[in-house]
């Protein structure tokens, strides 16, 4: 039996926003901000775990100033929900790096949120939570 077209559009969709958020953790690794410009929605919003917000223009100015340096940031244990035009990404974030010169390893859960527009899919709101204990 054939899937229904709804059933394999929502695959094509998870398919789709799956690969644009790897896309997109790529550039931040690399400090791309042309992509990250592409992927990100205007209005984009990060809520961290400790209830600091940023911005588009925050991550983008962000990533120009190379900062931080990335070794790992890489996801893990990746789900992708769509419902019609919005979808969500769950995942285990690994970041591994120097900000300002200073050593972090740290690793988080997150939700991403993208939404379907006229231009495709872009990358909405994203909400992280605090740093998880280290592990031995």
């Amino acid at each position: 039996m054939q899937p229904t077209t709804q059933a394999r559009s929502a695959a094509d969709d998870e398919k789709a926003v799956e690969a644009l958020d790897i896309e997109y953790q790529a550039a931040v690794k690399q400090n791309d901000v042309a992509t990250m410009d592409r992927i990100l929605a205007d209005d984009f919003v990060l809520v961290t775990g400790l209830g600091k917000i940023y911005t588009k223009p925050d991550l983008l100015e962000e990533a120009r100033s190379k900062r931080t340096a990335y070794e790992h940031q890489e996801d893990s244990a990746r789900k992708v929900r769509v419902w019609g035009d919005t979808a969500v990404v769950t995942a285990l974030l690994w970041a591994k790096g120097t900000e300002d010169g200073k050593a972090f390893d740290y690793k988080l859960w997150f939700s991403d949120t993208y939404v379907r527009t006229p231009a495709g899919w872009r990358y909405v709101f994203a909400q992280a939570s605090t740093r998880l204990p280290a592990t031995p």
